[in-house]
């Protein structure tokens, strides 16, 4: 009665969705403030407009890629970095080139558009070099897709081994993906490390960086797309733009490529992302200082909660995201995860060997953090 193939797939394990009561969540990296006012209004009349619902959506979503390519061009892919003077937005980082809507993918979530990505860009033929630990989907993609995989442990200081990821890729002709900064750990490269892989790998050899959580780093590496052909980058609007329950992920590379990946999508599904939520992305790209300030106050927070840890005699990962993975000696990261549960909070915790000691806290409110403190300090 079933395929052979439905055997052997491992579903990805999301966090945690209560509905027994009332938590503070801060267990799957979502963004504790609510979307713009605008972007509210947007859905409603969206909602009253009958044609719009009755009819099918742009397939290409080429309003909305125009207003993502606006949108990376005015923050230079990094909102806690964008400032604001005299009404003025301007990006910290420039790009050095603008983009254009013909280099943007828009699909149903990042993970969807990263499934379009595996279809498109890796082949059973060769093993995808990723690292260990970093986004537990990408595995899940594999099996789905067939695909071997070639995990590269991490280094002491949980950074990327970028020298032994390169000199496997180029042992078989491989691909490349990883997110940057990385999850669960929160590290990140800079983008001098990452224009260096690309310098050292075929020009067929395709490099996909993940960068779900960049608005909270430093830098993003879609400048380097003006001298790398193959480099992929992808984004999602849940984690800085408020959007996880819309689902709204797009990729940012080189023309040649999107138009690969409509091949895909057109094979697949012509109309993944709706209308409505066409609509409320392209609302929520339009209100850049709201959502910058959002980032900061994040990045804030993170330090804030960072500091915390150190001081306590707990050992966070530095990190680059909106979350921090983080354990303590003496206590192991499951009994961390449910005496914080029990206080009403969600954390994260990973049963994978290696990292089952850590926990991961998504970064709340600044009255959501201080409960938190509280609890920890207890433990």
């Amino acid at each position: 009665m079933f395929s052979s193939r439905i055997k052997n797939l491992h579903p990805y394990i999301p966090g945690e969705q209560p509905t027994d009561r009332e938590y503070i969540k801060l267990n799957a990296n979502e963004n504790p403030f609510l979307p713009h006012p605008k972007v509210l209004e947007a859905i409603c009349q969206a909602t009253k407009n009958p044609a719009l619902l009755s009819r099918y959506p742009d397939p290409d979503a080429n309003e909305l890629r125009s207003a993502i390519a606006n949108f990376l061009n005015k923050t230079g892919g990094v909102l806690c970095t964008t400032q604001n003077e005299n009404g003025k937005i301007f990006p910290q980082n420039d790009l050095g080139f603008t983009i254009t809507p013909e280099m943007i993918f828009c699909g149903n979530g990042s993970d969807e558009v990263l499934s379009f990505v595996f279809y498109t860009f890796f082949d059973s033929s060769v093993p995808l070099v990723l690292p260990e630990f970093t986004y537990s989907f990408y595995p899940v993609y594999c099996g789905y897709y067939g695909i071997s995989q070639n995990k590269i442990p991490l280094k002491n200081d949980w950074t990327l081994d970028t020298e032994k990821i390169v000199a496997e890729a180029k042992k078989t002709k491989s691909p490349i993906v990883f997110a940057n900064p990385n999850a669960p750990t929160g590290k990140a490269l800079s983008n001098l490390q990452i224009k260096a892989i690309l310098e050292q790998l075929d020009k067929n050899q395709v490099l996909v960086v993940d960068e779900a959580y960049a608005d909270f780093a430093d830098e993003s590496c879609i400048c380097l797309l003006k001298d790398f052909e193959n480099l992929i980058v992808v984004r999602t609007f849940s984690k800085s733009l408020s959007f996880a329950g819309m689902r709204l992920g797009f990729v940012v590379a080189n023309p040649k490529l999107i138009d690969s990946l409509f091949t895909a999508k057109n094979s697949f599904n012509h109309f993944p992302v709706d209308s409505i939520t066409q609509k409320a992305g392209i609302a929520s790209t339009e209100q850049i200082d709201y959502y910058a300030q959002n980032a900061k106050l994040i990045v804030q927070e993170r330090e804030r909660l960072f500091d915390f840890l150190t001081q306590n005699s707990w050992s966070p990962i530095k990190s680059k995201t909106n979350f921090v993975f983080t354990k303590k000696d003496g206590r192991g990261g499951r009994e961390i995860y449910e005496a914080v549960k029990k206080e009403g909070i969600l954390i994260r915790h990973f049963n994978t060997s290696g990292i089952e000691d850590f926990v991961r806290i998504s970064i709340g409110t600044k009255n959501q953090q201080d409960q938190l403190l509280r609890i920890l300090k207890q433990l």
